[in-house]
C-alpha cells in the first residue's frame, strides 16, 4: 500500500510543479519586437559619405506599441559633401539589390531602401552612379568581434527596464512592442526602446560593454 502512494506521488508532484516552473520562466519578448537593425556599412570618397543599413522592421511601421509581421530591408544613405547631382544611384555587386535613390529635404540626403532575402557580412562592394560618373566602392561593417549581437543588446534593456515592462502589462500579457538598433558614432552603440503607444522609454547602450549610458522616457 505504502509503495503505492509513493508511485502516485512520484507522478502527481511533476505535474504539480510544471505551472510553478513556467510562472518563473522569464517572459520571451522576440515576438514584441518592431525593428531590428543588426549592421551598419560605412564607405566614404571625395564627393559623398555612405551608410548602408541592415534591418529587419514591421510594416507598415508605426510607433504604436502594435508589433507587425517584419520585413527585412537594406537602406542606403548617401551624403553628398560638394555638387548635388540629379540622379543618384546605388547598386550592390553579389546580391540583388539596388536603384536609385530619391533626395531627402530634411536629411539633405539620398535614401534608398529595398527588401532582401540575405544581408552582407564583413563588407560590400557597391556602384554608385552620380550624376554622369559613375564609381565602385567597398563598405566595411562597424561590427567587430567585441560588439554585442541585438539580442544580446535586448537582453540587457529587458534586465534593465523590468519595472517599465511590468507596468505595460494586462491581465498577465505584455502590450507593447521593442527595438533595437546598432549605432555608430566615435564607436558602437545600440539604442533600445519600449513603448505601449502612451510612453517611451530608451536606453543608450555602449555596444561593447552593455554598460547603460543613459535613459529617456517620453510620454506620447
Amino acid at each position: 500500500m505504502k509503495k503505492r502512494h509513493f508511485f502516485v506521488l512520484s507522478a502527481i508532484l511533476p505535474a504539480l510543479a510544471l505551472p510553478i516552473f513556467t510562472a518563473c520562466a522569464p517572459y520571451d519578448y522576440s515576438d514584441r519586437i518592431s525593428e531590428v537593425r543588426s549592421d551598419l556599412f560605412l564607405a566614404e570618397t571625395d564627393d559623398f559619405s555612405l551608410t548602408i543599413a541592415c534591418l529587419s522592421r514591421e510594416y507598415p511601421y508605426a510607433d504604436d506599441g502594435i508589433p507587425c509581421p517584419m520585413t527585412d530591408l537594406i537602406e542606403a544613405d548617401l551624403h553628398p559633401k560638394t555638387q548635388m547631382p540629379d540622379t543618384v544611384e546605388i547598386y550592390a555587386e553579389g546580391i540583388n539589390w539596388g536603384g536609385e535613390a530619391s533626395f531627402s529635404a530634411v536629411s539633405g540626403s539620398y535614401r534608398f531602401s529595398q527588401g532582401t532575402d540575405t544581408f552582407p557580412e564583413g563588407s560590400i562592394s557597391l556602384r554608385v552612379v552620380w550624376g554622369d560618373s559613375e564609381t565602385t566602392i567597398a563598405a566595411t561593417s562597424v561590427r567587430t568581434e567585441e560588439t554585442l549581437s541585438a539580442k544580446e543588446a535586448l537582453s540587457v534593456f529587458v534586465e534593465a527596464e523590468k519595472e517599465t515592462l511590468a507596468r505595460m502589462k494586462q491581465d498577465g500579457a505584455f502590450c507593447g512592442e521593442l527595438c533595437v538598433r546598432l549605432l555608430r558614432r566615435d564607436k558602437n552603440y545600440y539604442y533600445a526602446a519600449v513603448t505601449d503607444g502612451k510612453e517611451r522609454t530608451a536606453l543608450l547602450i555602449d555596444a561593447e560593454t552593455g554598460e547603460i549610458l543613459a535613459r529617456r522616457t517620453d510620454t506620447l
